[in-house]
């Protein structure tokens, strides 16, 4: 018997970061040691249903994806309800799933809690902290409610948005510069930087495309867009600071460059900043990370104003491993290789699943020796 544990790989999906997900899929296995690790590949395609891994593998190795899709689906048995997850019988001994699906199905706890159901271990934020981190609305009332700094903003809904003006909103978030975002959306899709009534409703319109909650939210003047990337569990970790420079006048930091060409932008890893807003910049991220629930690996993006006053924009909580993805390069500034990066992301996988299960899900009576001296069904009827 191997001693190596194996991992099952996820990576693709229903999203438009698919592409992303399958560069960010590719650096992790190459990284990944294969003394210590047994790699099994699946593939979601962007119809939702997993592939093999020997299927997955040609396509994480470059092979075009679609007629490799279209083939194995051809033998498929569509009609069975399981039939987007039946790739997975093929092997019953995996030790931990690592998904690598970004966005959609992925970030948003649907992928944790198929997880869960298989009672399997897996790296990673769990079903709620993923799904409160995946929605920007619900991820700012819990900021707001943590006291974590974050831009002011008004939520519009595919029922309301038509009774709002450009107007009113810059009434509602007091900028005349905003930024119109999908609630549920990542990498800058479905993201519109706005400056009037006609940029206003176009951006609206294609944001309602990707959700039916829409945010409005404030710009920051002259932004100074500042990176921190989170690691570990119940005492997490932060890594040096990263910041994002965009040179050119009114362009910003939007899918293009994040992931596919970024030569538009220099990044400064790691940058220096001074004490007070590094540290203040640290414990906003952290306190963020723990409010939300969050686990295993996380990356917090904030804007820095003309002020050196911070707002954390958004938790990333399975962020991009692209060659130009700045969670991993943070940790390498930081001292952490990409290699041991993926052991303790892998590790605190494992020791969250332990953790979890010393929790009890049935009735449990409580006698005298599970509380001493004290009868606690006697208390309760004084």
């Amino acid at each position: 018997m191997s001693d190596k544990l194996h991992i099952a790989m996820l990576f693709g999906g229903n999203s438009s970061e698919h592409d992303v997900s399958k560069r960010s899929a590719l650096n992790i296995f190459e990284a990944m040691d294969k003394d210590k690790y047994d790699v099994s590949v699946f593939l979601i395609s962007k119809d939702g249903i997993m592939m093999t891994p020997e299927d997955s593998m040609r396509v994480l190795q470059g092979e075009p994806e679609g007629p490799i899709v279209e083939a194995a689906k051809a033998k498929m048995d569509l009609s069975n309800p399981l039939a987007p997850i039946m790739a997975l019988t093929e092997l019953k001994d995996i030790d931990l799933f690592y998904p690598v699906v970004h966005g959609n199905l992925g970030e948003d706890g649907t992928l944790q809690a198929l997880f869960r159901l298989l009672k399997k271990p897996h790296i990673g934020a769990g079903v709620t902290a993923s799904a409160l981190a995946f929605d920007k609305d619900l991820t700012k009332r819990i900021l707001n409610q943590a006291g974590v700094r974050n831009t002011k903003y008004f939520l519009l809904t595919d029922q309301n948005y038509q009774d709002y003006t450009y107007a009113d909103m810059v009434k509602e978030v007091g900028t005349s510069v905003m930024f119109v975002k999908a609630a549920k959306q990542g990498s800058s899709v479905g993201i519109h930087r706005v400056t009037n009534e006609e940029e206003f409703k176009a951006g609206v319109a294609d944001a309602l495309q990707y959700d039916y909650k829409v945010l409005v939210e404030a710009s920051i003047d002259q932004p100074w867009e500042i990176e921190i990337s989170i690691l570990g569990n119940e005492e997490p970790r932060a890594s040096k600071l990263g910041a994002v420079v965009v040179p050119k006048e009114d362009v910003w930091y939007d899918y293009n460059n994040k992931f596919v060409d970024a030569s538009g932008v220099v990044f400064d890893l790691p940058v220096e900043v001074e004490d007070d807003l590094a540290n203040e910049i640290t414990q906003m991220a952290l306190d963020a990370y723990k409010a939300l629930g969050l686990v295993g690996l996380t990356r917090m993006d904030f804007l820095v104003d003309k002020n050196n006053v911070p707002y954390l924009g958004e938790p990333n909580t399975l962020p991009g491993f692209t060659n130009i993805s700045l969670y991993p390069q943070m940790w390498e500034v930081s001292g952490l290789s990409y290699s041991d990066l993926i052991d303790e992301i892998i590790n605190y996988g494992l020791a969250e699943f332990e953790r979890n299960n010393k929790l009890s899900y049935d009735f449990i009576e409580l006698g005298d020796e599970k509380v001493g001296t004290k009868n606690y069904n006697a208390d309760r009827a004084e």
